[in-house]
């Protein structure tokens, strides 16, 4: 009996030990779904449901881009494509290799399509290859159960209708590259999920690129309901992309194409036209031009060589990214620095030989006999070198440079495109801080004729030209005009930029007066260099000032012997044919600047295209 007891009692222990830990261990397992069900509850909830749920960015369509009057530059049109469906995928590489027997794919392409699968969310369609032929649709639909994880898609693509014309204004788009991608992580970009949709385009150049950001619009989303193997089940909710807004720009592409077409035959050249009262740009054209539909689908390598090895530089624009020694056609703005010191009288003669003596050196005036006694009418008509030789000898460097300044030379402009520059206008700072050398006078007159160091893009003699002609006010130029929305016209806009009181110069009228009687007189009387180039129709007039500069040192042997003509000089010694100028005469409306890139005189060569642009300009301007 009392053995009973003890196994009794062992029993009993050996059960409550048991009971404890089982006890313990329901406790443990307790707390635990009560630590995941409650406590952490909420965050696996979230966890399984972004596992059910995927989200699906949508592409905006861009935003089209029109000219003044209405008429489309840049537009959307239908693209076919052939797309990946990531989760239908298994082996990448074959399934390309395959479909390299009907599509030609590169090493690039092959590499792009590989990053995008791995920036993917498993759902975006990844996008193979644009502008498919029907032939190869139809090749790829046909065998679609050998390719799975393909689909043909129906995108847009951006189109370019007036080609060459209007490449350098409007730029291009392209795809999103790494650098695309950093960059608008580095700025905290809000549109960034705009450029993760694999096959998106942004601007890369002009327009395009200035404006991108409005362009592009919104991305929308689709919530995608998947099963375990990330295959969609059903769409559960769709936002709907907002469309980027609609730009209309203040280009006449009428105006545009004859330009192109005025300056086709030179093979470096660059010309504009500007409101001289709202800054508006009426036409902008770059010699030689390129086609931006290249670009659209990713421009080949040969093209992308050629384009960039060639001397003429098709892919600048010269307008804005050209800079060149101004020459003759700064005489203006010289003239107003002596006016507006009070050293230079307007009816005072200056003898012009043909040269200028500065100690040892003799300054030439490019006509070689000289102009006899000059004027400032007289010497801006006939661009006396001499003359002003005189004058910027006495007001000096600091003078030229200040009254550049308010000009608007030496400095960017700010018109709404990428990559302008601003120039230069050289100081006596400047040459001691950079050079370590002192300003020399000899300096002083090679800029008081635009020679020497000064340099300036065409826009900035436009806008010289435009503040000369409008009383001395300080417009500043741009290409946008009004953005509109919705598929509303584009001729019922917001404008992009306010009408202005454009701040004044503080230039005295009567010396304004003086210098545009004189421009006048440069086209409009036998006296002028560009006589030749007047406008013969009545009622329309213009004026200007034609420049000529040297891209090289002309030696004393060379002008003891007789200057070779420049047509006789290869092209990259030839000078640089310029004309800055505005019109109609009495009630100017628009200034013009036409550079000629080795083009000789410009007097000859610049000035008789000047005046058929200018011609044409106030011509449509009056329909």
């Amino acid at each position: 009996m009392a053995g009973d007891s003890e196994q009794s009692r062992l029993f009993t222990r050996r059960a409550f030990l048991i009971g404890g830990v089982q006890a313990s261990l329901f406790a443990l397992l307790a707390g635990r779904v009560y630590y995941l069900d409650v406590i952490e509850g909420e965050k696996y909830r979230t966890l399984a449901e972004e596992n059910r749920i995927n989200l699906r960015l949508l592409a905006p369509r861009r935003g089209q881009i029109f000219d003044r009057n209405g008429a489309p530059l840049a537009l959307n049109q239908q693209n076919f494509r052939v797309v990946l469906l990531p989760e239908q995928i298994d082996d990448l590489d074959e399934l390309l290799d395959k479909l390299s027997l009907y599509i030609e794919l590169t090493a690039n392409d092959r590499k792009r399509i590989d990053r995008d699968l791995r920036n993917n969310d498993s759902l975006n369609a990844v996008v193979v290859k644009d502008n498919l032929t029907r032939d190869q649709m139809d090749a790829i639909a046909v065998r679609s159960s050998s390719l799975p994880g393909t689909d043909i898609d129906v995108g847009e693509v951006r189109s370019y209708p007036y080609g060459a014309a209007t490449a350098h204004l409007l730029g291009y788009v392209g795809t999103v590259s790494d650098n695309d991608l950093d960059k608008a992580d580095a700025e905290d970009d809000d549109d960034n999920d705009v450029l993760s949709i694999p096959g998106i385009r942004i601007g890369k150049n002009g327009v395009e690129k200035q404006y991108d950001e409005p362009l592009r619009g919104i991305a929308g989303d689709v919530e995608m309901e998947v099963n375990a193997h990330g295959n969609v089940v059903r769409e559960l909710t769709r936002n709907d992309p907002d469309p980027g807004a609609d730009l209309t720009l203040g280009i006449d592409i009428g105006l545009q194409q004859f330009a192109q077409q005025r300056l086709m035959k030179d093979e470096g050249a660059s010309a504009v036209i500007m409101d001289i009262h709202t800054g508006e740009v009426r036409m902008m054209v770059s010699q030689p031009g390129f086609d931006p539909n290249l670009f659209t689908y990713g421009i080949a390598q040969d093209d992308w060589r050629h384009l960039n090895t060639d001397e003429h530089a098709p892919l600048m624009n010269k307008i804005i990214t050209g800079v060149y020694a101004p020459g003759s056609t700064i005489k203006p703005m010289v003239a107003m620095a002596g006016l507006d010191s009070g050293i230079l009288d307007p009816t005072e003669k200056v003898y012009c030989p043909g040269y200028f003596d500065l100690g040892d050196y003799r300054f030439h005036c490019w006509k070689h006999d000289g102009h006899g006694h000059v004027d400032l009418r007289g010497a801006i008509a006939g661009s006396c070198d001499t003359y002003f030789y005189t004058l910027g000898h006495r007001i000096g460097i600091d003078r030229i440079q200040a009254m550049a300044h308010r000009f608007g030379m030496g400095q960017k402009l700010g018109i709404d495109l990428p990559h302008e520059r601003g120039g230069f206008v050289p100081s006596r700072t400047w040459k001691l801080a950079t050079r370590r050398q002192s300003w020399q006078q000899g300096e002083t007159l090679a800029a008081a004729i635009g020679q020497g160091y000064m340099l300036a893009s065409p826009l900035q003699l436009a806008v010289m030209a435009a503040r000369i002609a409008n009383g001395g006010y300080a417009v500043t130029p741009h290409v946008a005009r009004g953005w509109s929305r919705g598929g509303s016209s584009p001729l019922n806009q917001t404008p992009v930029f306010a009408a202005q009181n454009w701040p004044t110069m503080g230039l005295e009228p009567k010396h304004l007066a003086t210098v545009q009687d004189a421009m006048a007189a440069v086209v409009n009387e036998p006296i002028g260099t560009a006589y030749a180039a007047r406008i013969i129709k009545p009622n329309l007039s213009y004026a200007g000032k034609t420049g000529t500069a040297q891209v090289r040192h002309i030696s004393e042997s060379e002008r003891e012997e007789g200057i070779i003509a420049n047509d006789a000089l290869p092209w990259k010694q030839r000078d640089h044919a310029l004309f800055a100028g505005y019109g109609p005469v009495d009630n100017p409306r628009f200034s013009i600047a036409v550079v000629i890139e080795h083009g000789g005189s410009g007097g000859h060569t610049a000035a008789p295209i000047a005046r058929d642009l200018m011609q044409e300009c106030l011509e449509r301007d009056k329909t």
